[in-house]
């Protein structure tokens, strides 16, 4: 049976309208995205299937768009407006961060760097560049490594610092593994930057450690 055909109040889309997007599963909230299904299969027959083969909506929509394209009922369109729907939400997030605002805490910087961060499949170091007033100039992916490791170079983090005549900067870097507890190699480094850095009167002003589910502050720890 299509989903037009059911009761008005199993209807994905009019549940949203009458009970906002939080009363609805996953698998109702990707059937409104989805809107058709395929072979005798509503909408919300495909969100299922696809939410299991895929084992969530976070794999789903990291998926690439090439794997998506080829499945049954989804296609070149709707992989490319699954992809279209997830950088639109990266942006939203990316907002706070915009150039000439003002940074007030690190929660905007943790939410969107654990958003850009969180699925990458090897560890990347990137540093959020600010003003004396603490306004973003820029944010930059300055390294990138393996599974375990970011080979991090001190003397051209300085060199980008002054090249945007930055004041202050934010580290952030992901651990693959989700697990965002700081080594002692994390704590390391962010002294080693700390000290290149003050020489030419920039702030180390926090070191953000992505996790799957947390992001781990070193000035929260106390260990800037």
């Amino acid at each position: 049976m299509a989903i037009r055909d059911w009761p008005i109040e199993e209807r994905p889309r009019e549940k949203l309208l009458e009970k906002g997007a939080g009363a609805l599963s996953d698998a109702e909230l990707l059937a409104i995205f989805l809107r058709t299904g395929s072979s005798g299969r509503s909408a919300l027959d495909l969100a299922r299937d696809l939410l299991l083969r895929f084992g969530g909506l976070r794999a789903l929509l990291t998926a690439e768009p090439d794997v998506l394209k080829r499945i049954l009922g989804v296609g070149p369109a709707k992989a490319a407006e699954l992809q279209a729907v997830v950088e639109i939400g990266r942006r939203q997030l990316e907002e706070p961060l915009k150039r000439g605002r003002s940074l007030v805490s690190s929660h905007d910087a943790k939410t969107y760097l654990r958003s850009r961060l969180r699925d990458a499949g090897r560890e990347i170091f990137c540093c959020l560049f600010l003003d004396q007033r603490h306004r973003v100039i820029a944010l930059e992916e300055l390294f990138a490594g393996t599974l375990h490791t970011a080979p991090v170079y001190p003397r051209e983090v300085v060199k980008r610092a002054l090249f945007h005549n930055a004041g202050a900067v934010i580290f952030a870097h992901n651990h693959p593994s989700g697990q965002p507890e700081p080594s002692d190699a994390d704590q390391l480094l962010t002294d080693r930057l700390k000290q290149a850095l003050s020489i030419v009167d920039i702030r180390v002003l926090d070191h953000l450690v992505v996790g799957d589910r947390e992001v781990v502050s070193l000035n929260e720890r106390g260990l800037i």
